[in-house]
């Protein structure tokens, strides 16, 4: 089994799935991604999924369980790049996600991240008090 690459930009971990999603593939990320939290100190964590064709009930509970215990760790996560096709699926079998915050790209939800206080650096390293403040 491939592992999915977490990455460290800043105090964000950003993860993109690239694959078609295994039970156990979802299983190992949020084992790897709590993992990573601890280790790192991250407050944020994107999740980009714009890759991933297919979900089903317990992928798409799965990630409503990472962000949970993301924030546990003191971390805000955000699902980036949905597809359509994936919205209506969980849609169609009853799933919200939770409290999970969703962005349609990377660049939008590093700015819900920003705008939140999830992080206390941009990507680029800027503080947040040097980052102009959406009205």
């Amino acid at each position: 089994m491939e592992r999915i690459p977490i990455l460290k930009i800043g105090d964000v971990l950003l993860v993109s799935i690239q694959v078609d999603l295994q039970d156990r593939d979802v299983l190992a990320l949020q084992e790897d991604l709590s993992e990573r939290i601890c280790d790192t100190g991250a407050r944020g964590v994107v999740i980009d999924i714009s890759a991933v064709d297919i979900v089903d009930s317990f992928i798409g509970r799965m990630f409503a369980t990472i962000a949970s215990t993301s924030r546990l760790f003191d971390a805000t996560t955000v699902v980036v790049g949905m597809r359509p096709a994936v919205a209506i699926t969980l849609v169609e079998l009853g799933l919200t996600l939770g409290n999970v915050r969703t962005a349609l790209n990377l660049e939008k939800g590093l700015a819900i991240l920003r705008r939140i206080g999830g992080t206390r650096t941009d990507v680029l390293g800027h503080a947040d008090d040097d980052l102009p403040v959406d009205p």
